[in-house]
Parts: structure tokens; sequence; C-alpha cells
């Protein structure tokens, strides 16, 4: 068991954590109580073994309670044993239901060389539930996950996606989340805009909390003085002037790179919306169709005009005309069964007349809908044969030729 210093006293606890312990006996409780203090006070001087090793004597004493398990699990992970660190705060998440230190767990999964799962933890529903702060955190840990899975440029666009990265004012986050940026910059090998953001982050970074001079001075090979003052006179106001927009002016490097990537992508995309025709085009063509039609058919109605006027009122001889060669005799007058199909008398058997009706359309529904007497249906009645006799029917051109008693006379001539 490590020991304790002398100046440490339970009471150093915050209520919460101690009002926790309240379930156990007092001598107890003011024994994890300062070994909880000994851990914090440990990793608050970066020895992260120590703080280990007192949080594992308060887990021995009081394993089943909830603030025990995270600051066991919160030491063991600065400490690097990660799969005791994800152990302890799993168990600390049942006990206590917060998600708050979901960050945390997926980093272990990453220490553990299971970059997946860290990002299975990311997209998780509980990874929905954090507050600001940690989901900044969750964003680091994703992108830490990309550049652990080869993807560099996914790791910059990450936490370029997140809307603090671009505000100029320091927040407990800041520093961190510039040091993540410059250092996926750095791994993906954008070099310069590394430069600059590392030095940002030494901007924000007042207590030493990330290494950000160290890897500035890694890349410009020069000796650091003062810089936190000479980033906070000068390149803040290129920060405001470049970035009014909201956007990162030193990453057009990286937005080309991924840009490159989406065109590939969409590529074959491309490629089709080429052969898909253009719809003015075909709205162009149709018009000029229709245009054409219209004047053909007009053309047509002039001509049909002109030739009904020339004919002039001898129908019966226009209708004479249009008969079939094979209703007419060998002298050019009409045969006799043409003659008498129209009337459709007595001189044809029922079975002929059922079969004609058959074959004609029922009264008012010529082809297409067309009324009767209109020459459309007449044209189209003319190009049909009736299967059961050699009778034609002759056409309807709408006007009444004879009464139907001279039909009759007609017939029997």
């Amino acid at each position: 068991m490590p020991a304790l210093d002398p100046d440490i006293t339970p009471d150093e606890l915050d209520r919460e954590a101690r009002a926790e312990l309240g379930s156990l006996p007092n001598d107890l409780a003011d024994l994890v109580a300062s070994h909880l203090v000994a851990a914090a006070r440990a990793l608050s001087a970066e020895d992260a073994e120590k703080a280990y090793e007192h949080a594992k004597v308060a887990r021995r004493f009081a394993g089943r309670i909830g603030v025990v398990r995270e600051a066991t699990g919160i030491a063991a992970y600065h400490a690097g044993q990660y799969a005791e660190a994800l152990g302890d705060l799993r168990a600390a998440r049942r006990m206590t239901g917060s998600d708050e230190y979901l960050p945390i767990m997926a980093d272990c999964e990453r220490g553990l060389g299971r970059p997946e799962r860290a990002l299975d933890l990311v997209r998780s529903s509980e990874a929905e539930r954090l507050d600001r702060a940690g989901r900044i955190e969750l964003a680091i840990v994703e992108s830490g996950a990309r550049r652990d899975l080869g993807q560099h440029d996914a790791a910059v666009i990450t936490l370029q996606r997140v809307p603090e990265l671009r505000d100029p004012q320091p927040k407990p986050w800041s520093a961190r989340l510039a040091f993540a940026y410059a250092d996926a910059l750095a791994e993906a090998g954008h070099e310069q805009a590394a430069t600059d953001w590392f030095a940002r982050a030494m901007g924000f970074d007042e207590d030493g909390e990330t290494d950000a001079a160290e890897r500035y001075a890694e890349l410009t090979g020069g000796l650091i003085e003062d810089l936190e003052e000479d980033y906070d006179e000068s390149d803040e106001s290129e920060d405001s002037d470049s970035g009014e927009d909201g956007g990162l002016p030193e990453d057009e490097e990286i937005q080309e790179a991924v840009k490159d990537e989406d065109d590939e992508a969409s590529l074959p995309e491309n490629l089709a919306d080429e052969d898909v025709p253009d719809d003015d085009d075909d709205d162009l063509a149709a018009d000029d169709s229709e245009k054409g039609s219209e004047t053909s058919d007009s053309a047509k109605d002039d001509l049909a005009e002109r030739d009904r006027a020339a004919d002039g009122p001898a129908e019966s001889d226009l209708a004479g005309d249009d008969r079939p060669d094979a209703d007419l005799s060998g002298d050019g007058t009409p045969s006799a069964a043409a003659s008498t199909a129209p009337a459709v008398t007595g001189t044809t058997s029922e079975k002929a007349t059922t079969a004609s009706e058959a074959s004609v359309p029922a009264a008012g529904q010529g082809q297409g809908g067309a009324e009767p007497g209109e020459p459309s249906a007449a044209k189209e009645s003319r190009g049909e044969v009736s299967a059961f006799g050699p009778a034609f029917i002759e056409p309807d051109f709408g006007d009444v030729l004879d009464d139907p008693e001279d039909a009759g006379e007609h017939g029997k001539h």
C-alpha cells in the first residue's frame, strides 16, 4: 500500500464524492477518501503510476462505488493501463448511468489497437447525449482513430467539422482541439499549416497542457521565445480577417486533396449525366414536330376542300369512285352485292347480318371513338372485309344521298 503524505486529509475530497462514500464505515470512508485525494494530487503532478497505485487501494476497499471506479479508470488510463481502465470505466458507467467518460473509453480502444471499436463508440447513441466538451473530446478521439486506420485526410476533415475549431476566444478545450488538429495536419503531410496551428495551440495553452511548443520547435527548427505573445499580437488579426466566412484559409491544400477524392467518387454519376438528353432540346423538338403536323394537317384539309369543290354535288359519283375494284362489275358499274349491302335487307342471312354487326363498331363507337358519319370512321371501315360474305360496307360521308324508300327501289334495280 503506498504511503500517504502527512498533509492529506479526507476533507479535501469534494462533497458529491464524499457523499457516495457514506455507505462505508467512517474509518474506511476516510481511508478511501484519502487515497482518492492522493491519486488526484499525483495526476496533477503528472505522476500517473503513483496515482494508479493510490486508486487501486481505494478500489480494493470500495470497488462497488461508482466514484471509486471512475477514479481508478482515469488513473489507469493515464498510466497506460488501457485494459484495466476500460473495465473500470465500464463498471462506473453501469453504476452511475453516466456517459461522461465515453471519450476516454473510446481512446482506450485505440490504445488496445482496436480503432474500429473506438469508431463504434463514436457512432453510438450514447455519444449523442454528451455535452459540448464531451463531443469535442470524442471528435479528437475519432480523428485519432482515423489516423490509426491510415485515413489521414479524413482525420483532418473530422476536426474541421467541429465548429469550436474556428472560435478565436480561448475555451477549456481550445488548446487540445488546436493541438489535435495541428497534429493531424502534420501526419497528413501539411507541414506549413501544421506549423501555424501548433503556434495557435501555444497561444491557447497557457498551462502547458499540450506539447505544442515542442512540436512547433521540431517543425521550425528554431528556439521559442515569447512566441505566445507574438501570436497574440500578430496572428489574431489575421485569423479574424481571413476567417470572416467561418472557413479555415490555411487548409486549402487539404480541401483540394479531399476534393480530388470526391471527384473520383462522383465520376460515374457525371458520365451518366452526359448521356441524359437535355429537356429543353426535347421540348424544342416536340414543338417543331407539333408545328409540322399542324401544317401538314392544314394542307391536307385545304386539298380535300379543293377536291370537293371540284367534284361538285355529285357525291354519289365520289362514293362510287372510292369503292374497291372488286365491287365493280366488268363495265365499271356497281355490282349487285355492293348495291344491296347498305340497305341490309332480307336478302342477306341472319348469320351474315350478325357477323357484319360484330365486325363493325357499334353505333357511336367508331375507331378511336369517332362519331358515326365522320370521314375517319368511313376510311377505316373501307379497309375491313367481312369473312362471311362479299358484301362491302359503303362509307358514310354524313350526307343522306337517298331516302330509305329510294334505297329500296335502287336495290331492286
